[in-house]
C-alpha cells in the first residue's frame, strides 16, 4: 500500500481537477473513463462512485478483483498530474462511505441522483507525472540525451 502525497490528496479533493480511471476487459483492452467522484477518505485509500451496475467500468473492476489485475488512475489540474496504480479490493453498496458519496452525487447532480456502489482502491504505486518533475528526472537519468542538441547549441 502506498501513502498518498499531500499534493495528490489535495488534487483528489479538488472538484476542478480532472480524474480518470483505466481498467482492462477480459481480452486486455483498455477502457478509460472520467470519474469526477474519485476522492480519498484518508492518505491510503482511493474511492469513487459507480453510477451503473452494468457499466463496462464496473464489469472490468469486478474482473480485476477476480483475476488480481491493477487499475490506473490519473488526476490532473493545470501542470500538476499524478498517476496511481492500484487494486480494487472492495465494492460498497451500503454504509457510511456509500452514503457520503451518494450525498456528494446528489449535491452535484440533484436530489434524484443515484449511485450503484462505491469502489475502494488500494494504491500500490504513485508517480508524479507533472511535466517539470518528469523533465527533471529525465535530465538526471540521461543528461544531454534528454535535450535536443540544437537547443544546447543556442544556450552557449
Amino acid at each position: 500500500m502506498s501513502k498518498l502525497p499531500e499534493e495528490l490528496i489535495a488534487l483528489l479533493h479538488d472538484t476542478g481537477s480532472i480524474k480518470v480511471i483505466a481498467t482492462i476487459d477480459g481480452e486486455g483492452h483498455p477502457h478509460v473513463v472520467v470519474k469526477g467522484s474519485l476522492t480519498t477518505l484518508d492518505n491510503e485509500t482511493i474511492v469513487f462512485a459507480e453510477g451503473l451496475e452494468g457499466s463496462l467500468s464496473n464489469k472490468n473492476l469486478v474482473r480485476s478483483i477476480w483475476f488480481d489485475k491493477k487499475v490506473a488512475i490519473n488526476i490532473t489540474k493545470g501542470l500538476t498530474s499524478y498517476q496511481v496504480k492500484g487494486r480494487p479490493y472492495k465494492y460498497l453498496i451500503t454504509g457510511s462511505v456509500f452514503r457520503q458519496l451518494l450525498d456528494r452525487a446528489r449535491e452535484r447532480r440533484g436530489a434524484e441522483a443515484d449511485i450503484a456502489g462505491v469502489w475502494v482502491i488500494t494504491p500500490e504505486e504513485v508517480r508524479n507525472e507533472s511535466p517539470a518533475v518528469r523533465s527533471s528526472l529525465a535530465r538526471e537519468e540521461r543528461g544531454l540525451f534528454h535535450s535536443h542538441l540544437d537547443l544546447l547549441r543556442h544556450s552557449e
